[in-house]
């Protein structure tokens, strides 16, 4: 009897590094070809917004995110590896790749370094965790204007780092992820 191939699912995160904002993991199973997928990160916010709307209409997929409260009390592995498992949960009985050269503890995951940018499934995820990510962090810029969430994402840009030292940090920011002029004591 010859071997059914399963399904792939490809997974892929954003947020994993910012200042604030939460950690999203995207597992997606294409049903359809989507033309223009790659790494997310190579495409303009318009491109991306186009093709999260395809990828919705063509894909079984499960989005996880975590908040920075939980990203603090948790940690960012404890957090992959739970968005991990949930996505296991949620899109079940097939081949699971996850971008990375780590499972976090999770069995029954291939990883692959760049996949985001050679495997079709992979973009898709990428896609889906980066466009839902920045749409989160748009909408903590209207409740926090003085941070610029709307610009840097959360990410530890010059100005963020220069709001963070004039109003200090806010909800949406992750308290564990340390910043050398905030957390780090001078000699004067």
């Amino acid at each position: 009897m010859k071997k059914q191939n399963k399904p792939l699912c490809g997974i892929d995160e954003a947020g994993r590094g910012p200042l604030a904002g939460s950690l999203v993991i995207a597992g997606v199973i294409l049903k359809n070809p989507i033309e223009g997928l790659m790494d997310s990160k190579k495409l303009t916010e318009k491109k991306r917004e186009v093709l999260y709307c395809l990828i919705m209409e063509n894909s079984d997929h499960h989005i996880v995110c975590f908040s920075a409260q939980e990203v603090d009390g948790l940690g960012i592995s404890k957090c992959l590896q739970k968005g991990l498992q949930s996505i296991q949960r949620h899109l079940p009985d097939v081949d699971y790749l996850f971008d990375g050269n780590s499972t976090f503890g999770v069995n029954n995951i291939r990883t692959m370094v760049k996949a985001d940018d050679k495997v079709p499934e992979v973009s898709a995820a990428s896609i889906l965790a980066k466009v839902t990510r920045d749409r989160e962090m748009i909408k903590w810029a209207q409740k926090y204007p003085l941070y610029g969430f709307e610009n840097h994402k959360g990410y530890g840009t010059k100005a963020h780092i220069e709001a963070l030292e004039r109003y200090g940090r806010c909800e949406v920011h992750r308290y564990t992820f340390r910043v050398k002029s905030l957390d780090e004591p001078t000699l004067f």
